[in-house]
């Protein structure tokens, strides 16, 4: 069966659950086929983890949640990996100190593929005999799934920091873009690297009362439960996602060099880092380029802009007499506007990059809002009304953290495509830049 069958939108009806198990396992492994034994283990900053800790953490979660609570005779494949590759779960007990995770040297690589090759054979026998399980497992079942996902996710992003600290700035895949590039598009005409995008319009969404939150059938976390009303004043989003040539305008202006357009914190941050361009921008004597998986590129003026904090999108759209969106505007607008029929650029493409608008796109619908980059959103990471945390360990996987952070919407052209949907919550401190993040205007 093919990879790409995993992520079509009705994935989870025509696959089996042996297959889906089968096929989200192997892409994380297939994630990790272009690098060296020595770039998994490397661990730049803290928020990044080693790829070969990614593999282990996401076959520790089927091991410790699945295999031994419903696999009779389960033998664990190493009674030290619970303490190695357990993530942020207290009450599963000690583990690594998340900024030590590049220490550990061993086990070896090629150990964690075995240890993986295990737990996914003992997974597929257990799933053999499906019709005697109960429906919690499948509940977690789906949830690892998800999890599994949610590591490919950071696997590719972690991966693309990993590689931009080397200084010989290795290419992830090869450089030539253009076979990927013309699959992906389809026939679209796309601007080409030194042209401008065509220029954004306003579309507005009438006040009124919306529902946010899932409503749908299927799988969503618990961060995104429960539906529920909010009110909302007339407002208006742009139809597409600020461009790097709309950025470099900014970047011209001194955007950097002046206060007035910055949150205090930002600004202090900003002068004390040194900022002066997106994460992974590289000035050359011909222009701006930038570090991507495919190697240093230039940059490209009508793909959107992307690897900015929070900070940096609310700088910018301070300069433009415009806003970010809450989360709330995001999520009733893309209901609003429909995303069904508007293409993003997602983990299969395998171009890791946001691509551009193609020419000639509809000015009056909403593009862009799924895939592409991750939207910066103007609200702070909190529960809504009547959530509450789960009993046990997966109680940690969300509530835990619903404090200091700032809410993302849309997923990113690093998100496996089955994985995202209208109210998906993502969340990260305004800081952080090196996800695929990036911004919409409002006003």
């Amino acid at each position: 069966m093919s990879q790409a069958l995993l992520h079509s939108p009705a994935a989870r009806t025509q696959l089996s659950a042996t297959s889906r198990f089968r096929l989200v396992r192997a892409q994380s492994q297939a994630l990790c086929a272009p690098l060296l034994p020595e770039d998994t283990v490397v661990q730049p900053m803290l928020d990044v983890s080693p790829p070969k800790w990614h593999l282990a953490h996401t076959t520790w979660f089927w091991e410790t949640f699945l295999l031994r609570e419903y696999a009779p005779g389960y033998q664990v494949f190493h009674p030290d990996y619970t303490y190695l590759f357990n993530s942020y779960y207290n009450s599963l007990g000690s583990r690594v100190n998340r900024a030590d995770r590049g220490t550990l040297s061993r086990p070896a690589l090629a150990e964690v593929l075995q240890y993986r090759a295990h737990v996914d054979a003992a997974m597929v026998e257990l799933l053999g005999s499906a019709a005697e399980l109960p429906a919690a497992f499948f509940e977690l079942l789906e949830l690892g799934l998800q999890h599994e996902q949610q590591h490919q996710e950071l696997l590719a992003t972690d991966i693309k920091y990993i590689l931009s600290t080397s200084p010989l700035a290795p290419a992830y895949l090869p450089e030539n873009l253009d076979p990927l590039r013309t699959e992906w598009a389809a026939g679209k005409e796309l601007p080409g690297p030194d042209e401008p995008a065509e220029p954004a319009t306003w579309l507005p969404v009438p006040k009124g009362i919306y529902q946010i939150g899932f409503q749908e059938t299927g799988f969503c976390f618990d961060n995104e439960l429960a539906a529920h009303e909010v009110l909302l004043a007339p407002f208006e989003l742009q139809n597409r996602l600020v461009t790097n040539g709309e950025f470099l305008a900014f970047m011209a202006a001194g955007g950097y060099q002046d206060f007035r357009y910055w949150m205090g914190e930002g600004w202090d941050l900003a002068q004390t880092q040194a900022w002066t361009a997106p994460l992974y921008w590289v000035q050359r004597a011909d222009g701006w380029y930038r570090f991507t998986h495919h190697g240093l590129r230039p940059v490209e003026l009508a793909a959107p802009v992307t690897h900015l904090s929070f900070y940096e999108a609310d700088a910018y759209a301070h300069w433009a007499g415009a806003r970010l969106p809450t989360e709330a505007e995001w999520e009733a607008a893309a209901r609003y506007f429909g995303t069904d029929s508007l293409p993003g650029t997602w983990l299969e493409s395998n171009l890791f990059d946001p691509q551009p608008l193609a020419r000639g796109a509809d000015p009056t619908i909403c593009h862009q809002l799924l895939g592409d980059c991750w939207e910066w959103t103007y609200s702070a990471y909190h529960a809504y009304p009547g959530f509450a945390r789960a009993a046990g360990a997966l109680g940690e996987y969300n509530g835990k953290f619903m404090v200091n952070q700032l809410v993302l919407r849309g997923g990113s052209c690093a998100t496996p495509e089955s994985h995202i949907r209208v109210s998906y919550r993502n969340f990260f401190h305004a800081d952080k830049r090196w996800q695929f993040t990036g911004l919409r205007l409002a006003r």
